[in-house]
């Protein structure tokens, strides 16, 4: 039988690298495989639905759910997953020493609706009282002017969010002290070049991110994988063969990570580090599958909807291709 070709693009992460390197083929098919910076892959993936298997946004693979039109349907492989509170950057001559004195002041955004942001707010609103009606929102570029939301959002007439001039990014704006503070999951170039005044809100945030976690057992998720909702209608099994593969791939990427003998990430006390997280987080702290990220996720579309990025409250299984939630086991 010949097999289906399909187009793929994800981040060529440690845990996707035995995809594109051919060591966790995809059963049944051949593919033309694209490593693209997230940003660009959901970009082309939700505007303009170019690819058949797609790394995408928790956000907008949730909102585009809730609405009912999402061209994609996912698998529980989770690519990226990222502790927020290191995402939190402010002015520090403005007196912003806590969460709390985020009210009130004026804070950048890339999108509204990106994953990231999403936790931020919700983290801020659950564990400090800080919530998004009490914040000064404005949306543009980090680096590059010109940049809105990648889908359409209708956000409740309380939320105050401005598009920042055309000319301008969200890095020179907070360098030169025109808004208070930056959230997003990338760090502006003027907190990495070690602009004057511009640090994080949590200095010690490896700290602030490992109590979170001790607290409430959740490791965001940022980014799953998508397939075409089509594809996956005209070819049922081809849900748990991308599952499968990046299963795979995520095992083999782990078992690296505890080679001593010939380190695999150009770090030097790399198995200590992996050994630190499996003693805090469990010794499968990334976990793949539903069953083990049902928490997460819930908290998730609980944020989502009480920021107004969905209008309902969706149920994590909505998320997924049910044939990827029931492995078959032996």
């Amino acid at each position: 039988m010949k097999k289906l070709e399909i187009s793929l693009s994800c981040g060529n992460y440690d845990r996707t690298q035995a995809i594109f390197d051919g060591r966790a083929p995809i059963e049944g098919c051949e593919v033309n495989a694209v490593s693209l910076e997230p940003e660009e892959a959901f970009h082309r993936a939700f505007r303009y639905g170019e690819f058949d298997v797609t790394e995408i946004s928790m956000s907008s693979h949730m909102m585009t759910t809730a609405r009912g039109d999402s061209q994609y349907v996912a698998i529980p492989a989770f690519l990226s997953r990222v502790f927020r509170q290191s995402g939190i950057y402010v002015r520090t001559d403005r007196g912003i020493n806590t969460p709390q004195d985020l009210r009130g002041k004026t804070i950048g955004v890339p999108e509204y609706q990106i994953t990231a942001n999403v936790w931020i707010r919700g983290i801020l609103n659950d564990e400090y009282g800080v919530k998004p009606s009490d914040i000064k929102w404005v949306r543009g570029g980090i680096e590059e002017p010109g940049r809105g939301e990648r889908a359409p959002i209708d956000l409740d007439p309380a939320i105050s969010l401005v598009q920042i001039p055309d000319d301008k990014t969200l890095s020179d704006m907070l360098e030169a002290g025109e808004i208070d503070g930056y959230i997003g999951a990338r760090a502006p170039s003027c907190f990495l070049r070690g602009a004057p005044n511009v640090g994080r809100l949590f200095d010690n945030y490896i700290e602030a991110e490992k109590d979170y976690f001790r607290r409430t057992r959740i490791f965001p998720i940022m980014h799953m994988v998508g397939i075409r909702r089509t594809l996956v209608e005209q070819h049922p099994w081809l849900a748990v063969s991308v599952y499968k593969a990046f299963l795979k791939a995520k095992a083999l990427a782990v078992k690296e990570l505890d080679e001593l003998c010939h380190l695999a990430v150009t770090l030097p006390w790399m198995v200590h580090h992996h050994n630190e997280a499996k003693a805090l987080m469990g010794s499968d702290y990334w976990p793949y599958g539903l069953d083990a990220n049902r928490h997460v996720i819930e908290t998730f579309s609980r944020y989502h909807f009480e920021q107004g990025l969905s209008k309902r409250k969706v149920a994590p299984e909505e998320l997924f291709a049910a044939s990827a939630l029931d492995l078959s086991k032996i």
